[in-house]
């Protein structure tokens, strides 16, 4: 039985080498889906960004 959501939904395209990557990861990781994999990685990567920022941003700083 599937439970209604709230969240938004959107569809992303991918080309062949990416899907399987996102495929790999998902199997490694153990996820159920790939919508769940899918966003940790996405979440993975947005905390992977800010950290490249914040490390720049205080790099320039000490200068």
């Amino acid at each position: 039985m599937h439970m209604a959501t709230n969240r938004p939904r959107y569809t992303v395209s991918v080309d062949d080498e990416l899907f399987q990557r996102i495929e790999d990861f998902r199997y490694e990781h153990r996820y159920q889906t790939r919508s769940q994999a899918t966003v940790e990685l996405i979440r993975l990567g947005l905390e992977a960004l800010k950290k490249e920022q914040t490390e720049k941003n205080d790099a320039s700083s000490d200068n």
